[in-house]
């Protein structure tokens, strides 16, 4: 699978000045359950090959600079992007050439940036997060610095709503947090749930008063061929969600 990189953009209407994208798992380096463009230092793969995966991302991109990456823990921390190597499960930047990242396997990525070109965020949405409020923490973040309704969301690639299994808990803790939230789930087996991680981040967007939402509706688990899914083979690697200012008009 070692070769060229690729990866899929944001289908969210253009903004001057933003990139973002999300890496698939082809074009790496690493073998085994990580081949082959994995991106984490966490999950037992080879740092060499990791390290030569993340050069890769930063050249195929064309990324200003190394991404600033996060040790996630699930968790509703979202700093801004210049506090690199810190524990949070979100990132912010407004200025040109700092590279917001979150890394994925299974959990949402959600990008954000205002329509006027000048702020962009990343977080790690998994459900932990997404039910304890990360997003309120990142859209605060970035609604001190402008109004939520100048805001775009987009939400990528994650666990789909046919493959997300979750006991009644989960339904119940976000059914507690979101009147609504209990529409996204779905009767499985027995006393299980199928949970649809999108439209929880929806509702969660909305009633932030996020003015665009876009997605992605590709799941990680049914495409073993483009993503990694630690629903699928819990020792796997990761790909990343990325968003920067290009400072190009």
């Amino acid at each position: 699978m070692a070769g060229v990189i690729r990866w899929i953009e944001p289908a969210w209407p253009a903004v001057p000045g933003v990139r973002a994208a999300f890496s698939l798992r082809q074009g790496g380096v690493s073998a085994g359950p990580y081949a082959a463009l994995n991106l984490a230092t966490h999950v037992g793969d080879d740092p060499v090959a990791v390290a030569e995966n993340r050069r890769r991302l930063v050249q195929g991109l064309g990324l200003p600079a190394e991404p600033c990456w996060l040790d996630q823990v699930h968790g509703t921390r979202v700093v801004a992007a210049e506090q690199a190597a810190t524990t949070a499960d979100g990132s912010w930047a407004d200025r040109p050439g700092v590279v917001c990242a979150v890394m994925v396997a299974d959990c949402l990525p959600v990008l954000l940036a205002d329509r006027a070109g000048g702020l962009v965020a990343a977080v790690h949405a998994g459900w932990r997060g997404l039910q304890a409020g990360v997003l309120d923490e990142a859209v605060g973040q970035l609604r001190s610095r402008r109004p939520a309704a100048d805001l775009q969301a987009w939400l990528g690639p994650c666990i789909g709503p046919d493959a997300f299994e979750v006991g009644p808990e989960v339904r119940q803790a976000f059914a507690d947090r979101r009147a609504g939230h209990a529409r996204a789930f779905r009767p499985g087996r027995g006393d299980r749930w199928l949970a649809d991680l999108q439209s929880l981040a929806r509702g969660e967007l909305a009633a932030l008063g996020v003015g665009q939402i876009t997605a992605c509706a590709r799941c990680t688990v049914a495409e073993a061929g483009a993503f990694f899914s630690y629903r699928r083979e819990p020792r796997c690697g990761r790909m990343a969600a990325v968003i920067w200012l290009s400072g190009e008009a």
